[in-house]
């Protein structure tokens, strides 16, 4: 009996603290009719905004899957000192707060840090543009790639790997026909765990982005300095696009993952 109360109550717990908000967005996106919503979304601030984010997202994503499967191999395929350690340094964005992130990149490579100062000079500005952005979008969401693949592997052992080394596979070919097709689905869960991240980020990219309109800003920034400008249409548009987006990618990658993954 009790089963459906604890139904209700999550339900419950659901529809006040996701469905209402979200509708309550959507519906303020659209009251003002498709035509406004359409002329936002295709201004030259917010289609800057929007090129911003998907180019920092990209880069973001390719370097924590790459670093993520690496990472991953390591942790699980070698034994070495220091290794809970380097565990502990990967789950350490999901501590830290993304502000704190911000500032830190800040105290390394801004202007007048050593780091940044020289970087500088060298003509590689990294804070104020597109690499401090890349850069703080990379650590918040770091460890979501490791922490999707490591439990995969430690469950697929590597007796596998072993075997095809004891017929004459090299490394390279045991990772790509043994390693990688066991966790392909781990991996495009992880990748879309981070490029939904990346999409949504904000704190840390504020911080290290200047927020300069037109030049440094993403969409959740942009988000921010319409609603702060009272160009709520705008914001709201812009807010609902991007969760139209994560969703999109959502059913883009059930849709492309094999049946037998699924």
């Amino acid at each position: 009996m009790a089963k459906y109360p604890l139904r209700i109550l999550a339900l419950v717990y659901l529809l006040f603290l996701l469905v209402l908000p979200v509708g309550l967005v959507i519906w303020r996106t659209f009251e003002h009719g498709l035509q406004r919503v359409v002329d936002t979304l295709t201004s030259a601030n917010a289609t800057h905004a929007f090129a911003v984010t998907i180019s920092v997202a990209i880069w973001a994503v390719l370097a924590n899957t790459l670093f993520g499967v690496l990472a991953a191999l390591l942790l699980v395929r070698h034994r070495f000192a220091g290794r809970r350690l380097f565990g502990a340094l990967i789950d350490l964005p999901l501590a830290v707060s993304p502000v704190v992130v911000g500032l830190a990149l800040i105290l390394v490579y801004g202007k007048f840090a050593p780091a940044g100062g020289w970087l500088e000079r060298h003509g590689l500005q990294i804070i104020f543009s597109l690499p401090g952005m890349v850069l703080a979008t990379i650590f918040v969401s770091l460890p979501l790639v490791v922490r999707a693949i490591v439990p995969v592997l430690e469950e697929m052992g590597d007796e596998q790997e072993q075997a095809a080394h004891t017929l004459g596979a090299s490394r390279w070919q045991a990772f790509r026909r043994i390693t990688i097709p066991g966790i392909r689905a781990a991996l495009g869960y992880g990748v879309v765990l981070c490029l939904a991240r990346a999409l949504g980020e904000y704190g840390a990219v504020a911080v290290v982005s200047g927020r300069l309109v037109g030049q440094t800003q993403t969409a959740t920034l942009f988000v921010e300095e319409r609603y702060q400008n009272y160009d709520q249409t705008a914001a709201f548009a812009t807010a609902t696009a991007l969760a139209l987006i994560a969703i999109v990618i959502l059913l883009i990658t059930k849709l492309l993952r094999p049946k037998e993954d699924a």
